[in-house]
């Protein structure tokens, strides 16, 4: 039998709450993977059944062991082979035979090891897919349920029962699992689940995601990984846990070759193209984050605030150094930080006239060391502004006194607030220490304690976009399924025919006629008017200007005349035989415009995503593009545009007139709809698509389709 989602969800759902363990590779020599692995259970207090399976061995750890897999009751909840990887194979093949919800698999040397751990691993799959049987890894740490008690990984793992929803760990590499669920532990915060997957050689991130979405306990995901698997998968569970209100952080490395390269051998991932991971998943709302510092902080104000801030933060600190510096990150992150308005500008302009300058950050000074009442009379009206979406406490905590004295009437202020929006408590002074207590309030009134306040703004500009994509897909209409037209031919689809599939969907092209003849040709000069363009159009000529099949700038019959002539001599020359379907008589576009090229990428992973860039050496030589999703409307689209590094050729620059932005981001909108009613396209090439000045339009002058 082939298993099924159902019953995949279902053996996951055994296997991480089991009612009985299997553990094989336990030894009486101290210190054995299999040993700890019930040690831990031991340890955590699990109240089910424990079997150590030994080939040799009659009791170990006081308990009694059988010989094989084969000699386990039917229906074990989970089997953990802490075994060498030449004795996997055969055992997974037991587990199967005895009905197991699900194997976690220690060993390595599979996918990540050549040809033959390849095929061991595809045998795995087989294993399987024929049962429905749950594979975790190989090559991972396997899980922890800490809401349950349930440990089945080698590790070190310390019992911490989270009191309330925490966020679940998702991992394809174990040692990142434990470092972040160490840390959030340190914190306070707890961590209801932790999954290392490893190679996923049959069930991955995507099966655990599914899992948690669903979980109760668990709050928010925190992923690391190094390759998603199955992306369209992927994009859906993100969208279902957002419609269940769980954020979602990933750190995914892989945007250096190095990293990508790293990632094969480490857990035998075939990483893909990272820009397009990220234009994806974080509009699918993931907050995608490139350090673990990142990770553990996002996840930490993910699982401690009500909701998730969408507008930026007010800054309070209490020195002018610091507001510089603060004021550098943010725009390093992307942060903005509004100025105060209306009531926060006066609730700051009175608390210390001279002294405190109503401004984002406030330098407060030190004044709340003589006056710590400021507090109370600051926070609460600050905290009701809606323009601001947080609060950031940045503070001086040099010594246990400096705490003692500035962090009492903090708390006071805050508990003073009625309705209290997302606060952060941004410490300076590092491993200065701190009582415990002080911390800890904080955090149980929700507030993130952090150590850095480089690390709160980097975090905070995460969450806030995450904030922001959020709402803004609370607010949007259902999405329209686009209907899929009548297939394309495969193969290329020329430009003469692809300009016309394209008019179709509202791009405006130069006016053309398709000649087959030199007479044809002269005719169609005289109906479109001079100077005209000849382009060679043919399937297996896509690059027609490399083989001399584009002629530019005739300006009358005998400039045409030649301009075939020569037309043809280049095409025998640079294609000997080639058959045209016929030349493209063009009328030329009118001077002024500025180049910009478009091109839609249907990724057999991912989906489609649209790149556009400046024209030039701009996208090529400086990696001047910008990538997004086919269903962005038009406004979103022309904000991205501005986001170019070269946008300020949009205009006006150096006398040139502004661009025609709306009618370039129409055209992008029109792109996206023709590949999402079309799956079957595989690319669009619009080099180049010439905008010219505002409210004079676009034209699309060359048009190549790929098909698959």
């Amino acid at each position: 039998m082939t298993a099924t989602h159902s019953t995949t969800a279902t053996s996951i759902a055994r296997m991480l709450r089991p009612r009985s363990v299997a553990v094989a590779g336990v030894s009486s020599t101290p210190g054995s993977l299999g040993g700890q692995v019930v040690a831990n259970l031991d340890r955590f207090g699990f109240a089910g059944d424990i079997h150590i399976i030994h080939p040799k061995q009659n009791e170990l750890m006081g308990r009694r062991c059988v010989p094989s897999p084969r000699e386990l009751p039917d229906g074990v909840d989970c089997v953990v082979l802490a075994i060498p990887g030449h004795a996997v194979l055969d055992s997974v093949k037991a587990c199967a035979e005895r009905g197991v919800a699900g194997v976690i698999i220690f060993s390595a040397g599979f996918a990540e090891a050549g040809e033959e751990g390849q095929a061991k691993q595809r045998e795995l799959a087989a294993i399987a897919a024929r049962t429905g049987m749950v594979v975790v890894g190989p090559n991972c740490l396997g899980f922890v349920n800490y809401v349950d008690g349930i440990c089945c990984t080698f590790g070190g793992a310390d019992p911490f029962k989270p009191g309330h929803p925490a966020p679940a760990i998702l991992s394809q590499s174990g040692a990142m699992a434990s470092v972040i669920r160490a840390a959030l532990n340190a914190r306070g915060l707890g961590v209801a689940l932790t999954v290392s997957t490893g190679n996923e050689a049959v069930n991955g991130i995507e099966d655990f995601m599914a899992h948690a979405i669903d979980d109760p306990a668990i709050s928010v995901l925190a992923i690391v990984a190094e390759q998603i698997r199955r992306p369209r998968e992927f994009l859906a569970l993100a969208a279902k846990a957002r419609e269940k209100s769980k954020p979602i952080v990933m750190l995914h490395p892989g945007r250096s070759a190095a990293a990508r390269e790293s990632a094969v051998t480490h857990t035998g991932a075939m990483t893909g193209d990272w820009d397009v991971m990220k234009t994806l998943v974080e509009h699918a709302c993931v907050g995608l984050v490139t350090t673990m510092d990142e990770l553990i902080d996002v996840a930490e104000m993910m699982a401690r605030f009500d909701h998730l801030p969408s507008r930026p933060p007010l800054v309070l600190g209490e020195s002018g150094c610091f507001k510089a510096l603060m004021l550098d990150i943010a725009d390093d992150a992307g942060l903005d930080l509004p100025q105060p308005e209306g009531a926060s500008y006066d609730v700051l302009n009175k608390l210390a006239p001279g002294l405190i300058l109503a401004t984002n950050p406030v330098d407060l000074t030190a004044q709340p060391l003589v006056d710590p009442d400021l507090y109370t009379r600051a926070l609460p009206p600050l905290a009701a502004d809606d323009r601001y979406g947080s609060v950031v406490l940045g503070m001086i905590l040099s010594s246990p006194t400096m705490a003692a004295r500035k962090t009492e009437p903090v708390l006071k202020a805050i508990r003073s607030i009625e309705h209290r929006k997302p606060m952060v408590y941004a410490m300076l002074g590092d491993e200065a220490p701190v009582p415990e207590n002080y911390v800890g309030q904080f955090r149980d009134l929700g507030i993130p304690f952090i150590r850095s306040p480089d690390r709160v703004l980097r975090a905070l500009a995460v969450v806030t976009k995450l904030g922001a994509r959020l709402e803004k897909a609370a607010r949007a209409k259902p999405h329209t399924a686009f209907p899929s037209a009548k297939r394309l031919p495969a193969g290329v689809i020329p430009e003469y025919r692809a300009k016309a599939l394209l008019a179709e969907a509202g791009l405006t092209m130069p006016s053309g006629i398709l000649a087959r003849t030199l007479a044809e040709a002269q005719a169609a000069g005289a109906e479109l008017g001079y100077p005209v363009a000849l382009k060679a159009q043919a399937a297996t000529l896509s690059h027609k200007s490399d083989a001399g099949g584009v002629i530019l700038g005739l300006d009358s019959p005998a400039a045409l005349a030649e301009g075939w002539r020569r037309l043809e001599a280049n095409i025998a020359k640079a294609a000997p035989g080639l058959v045209l379907d016929g030349v493209l008589v063009e009328r030329m576009a009118p001077r002024g415009g500025l180049e910009l090229i478009l091109g839609v990428r249907n990724d057999p992973a991912w989906g489609p995503i649209i790149a556009v860039g400046l024209g030039g050496v701009q996208a090529e030589a400086l990696g001047d593009v910008r990538l997004l999703p086919p269903d962005l409307d038009e406004t979103e689209i022309a904000a991205e545009l501005h986001k170019l590094k070269a946008a300020r050729l949009l205009g006006p620059f150096r006398g040139a007139p502004p661009r025609d932005v709306p009618a370039v981001a129409a055209v992008v909108a029109r792109l996206g709809t023709v590949v999402l009613a079309h799956p079957e396209i595989a690319e669009i090439d619009i080099n180049p698509l010439m905008v010219f000045a505002e409210g004079q339009g676009a034209l699309a002058l060359d048009a190549l389709i790929a098909v698959r």
